[in-house]
Order: structure tokens, then sequence, then C-alpha cells
């Protein structure tokens, strides 16, 4: 029986991105986990799985937290080894599971940072250049993550009826809403780019790209995010005008479900965390008025 850690990793990646649609950044994530499993492993000179028993596990989850990776980290590593190893037991490439008994540690809820209203209106007001605007309308008011914004086509707008069609996690297509605003932020983007959409406009043709055409990655965006935050002097991120969008949608009367679709949470308890944000910032204008 064969017993390569790095020949079983691939045929498991491969198994994440074709049969389970995962998308590729999350196949990323897994195979940054497991590889550093395998690294530790092999550290110990272990070369094959039957050597690998609870305790190894143990050690290697004591080694990445003395190693200072967050509480989200370590849970998220156990898990990606939880199903590394049930996929090889599953397939019968290994006999047993040291994961089997494996219990995720329980993590205290953080409410993600959120941005007032006052604060998104600040930044708006400001001179900003054509992508800034076009990226902070889209990151707020379509509540788009960030690998979804750098994958946009310019095929993905829908102009006329008002929609942006977008990949999400799972490779999960949706159908995003786009304001009055966000046209005019992308339109003035595209008119000081030169760029005219018609029938001849290649459909994979990047919405957001470099001056060579490449398309812009994920660090350009988080840069153009954090620096529109020091106009309020915070530290902002793409996913805070996520968190933002959820929020003000919910505290304007939107039902859970449909926010849910809007940010295309697979299921419906991710979402209800925004109701926590609302409720706390509700007390907090409560008791500010009531001082």
């Amino acid at each position: 029986m064969r017993n390569s850690f790095s020949e079983y990793l691939a045929e498991y990646i491969d198994y994440l991105f074709i049969e389970r649609g995962l998308s590729q950044n999350t196949e990323q994530a897994y195979r940054r986990d497991l590889v550093l499993f395998i690294d530790f492993v092999e550290s110990l000179s272990i070369n094959d799985f039957d050597d690998i028993t609870r305790s190894i596990i143990n050690q290697f989850i004591r080694d990445i937290r003395q190693k200072g990776y967050a509480p989200t980290s370590v849970t998220r590593k156990i898990a990606s080894l939880r199903g590394w190893f049930k996929w090889m037991v599953s397939n019968e490439l290994i006999n047993h599971d040291p994961t089997v008994s494996l219990e995720q540690p329980k993590i205290g809820k953080h409410l993600p940072k959120v941005l007032s209203i006052n604060e998104i209106n600040t930044i708006l007001s400001k001179n900003l250049s054509s992508i800034e605007k076009a990226v902070f309308e889209l990151l707020y008011a379509s509540g788009l993550r960030v690998s979804e914004l750098v994958n946009l086509n310019l095929s993905s707008i829908n102009f006329t009826q008002g929609y942006i069609k977008c990949m999400g996690k799972g490779s999960k297509e949706r159908l995003v809403p786009l304001g009055d605003e966000a046209k005019k932020a992308i339109n003035d983007y595209l008119k000081g780019k030169n760029i005219v959409i018609n029938k001849s406009t290649p459909k994979d043709m990047p919405l957001f790209a470099d001056k060579g055409h490449n398309r812009i990655n994920r660090q350009e965006i988080y840069n153009i995010v954090k620096s529109l935050g020091d106009y309020i002097e915070k530290h902002i991120t793409p996913h805070t005008l996520r968190h933002s969008f959820a929020t003000h949608m919910l505290e304007n009367g939107a039902d859970l479900r449909v926010v849910q679709e809007l940010l295309g949470h697979s299921d419906v308890s991710t979402t209800q965390l925004y109701t926590h944000i609302s409720k706390k910032r509700l007390k907090e204008v409560y008791f500010s008025i009531n001082e």
C-alpha cells in the first residue's frame, strides 16, 4: 500500500477542488494547514501514516499553539486534519483515524468590527480616486467578499437590470443588487480607463486590472481599503465593509433570510451573528442618549 504523505495530500486536494467544488482560496488554506502538519510529523522522523497516533496529533496542536497561532487558526487546522484523515479512511487508504475522537476547541464569538453610517459617509465625502470609489461601493453596498470582488469580470455587471453576478464560496453563483451609486462609481472607473463594454468585450476580461491589464489581486484591494480607513482613523479591511453592509441592512429592517442570500451564507446561523451586532449597537445608542 502506498503511504506517501504528499501523494495522499495531492489526491485529497483534487477531491476538494473537483468533487467538493471548493474555491481556490479555500483549497489553498487546506493545503497550507496540511503541509504544516506534514512538516511537523516529518520533523519527528515519522514517514508512515501507521505511526501517526492521537498523541502525535496532540503534540502538533500544542506546537502550533506555542508558536502563537490564533485560536481560530488552530481550530481550522484541526478541522483540516479531521477532514483529511476521514477521507483517507473512507477511501481505504489508511487503516486508522487518529483524529476520530478529537474535539474542536470552543472559541468565543467576537463580534466583527462595523463602521457607522457617519463613518461610511465621511469616507465617501473625500476626494477618492475612481478605483477607490468603485471598490468601496462594491464592498459596502453589495457586501462582496474580497475574493469575489477580484474575480469580477466586465461581463459580471448587468447595468440595465442592476445586478452583479459573482462566484462565492463552494463555486456557488449568486446575483447581488447593484445600487445607483455603485453603478455610477463603476461607470466613472471604466470611463477613466477608456473601457467600453460591448458585444466584442471578452467575457473573462477583469473588471479591476492593473496597468499591465492583469487582474488586480487581494493584497491590492486590502491596501486600498486600509488607506481609506485613514480618513476615519481606523484600521479597516474589506471584510469590515461586508460586516457593515450586513449590519446596516438588518438595522434598517431587512429580513434575515434576504441578508443571508445577499451575503451568500449557506447557513442562516452565520448571518444571525449580525443580529447580535445590531442589538449591541442599539444598547450603545440607548445608553448614550440616557446618560
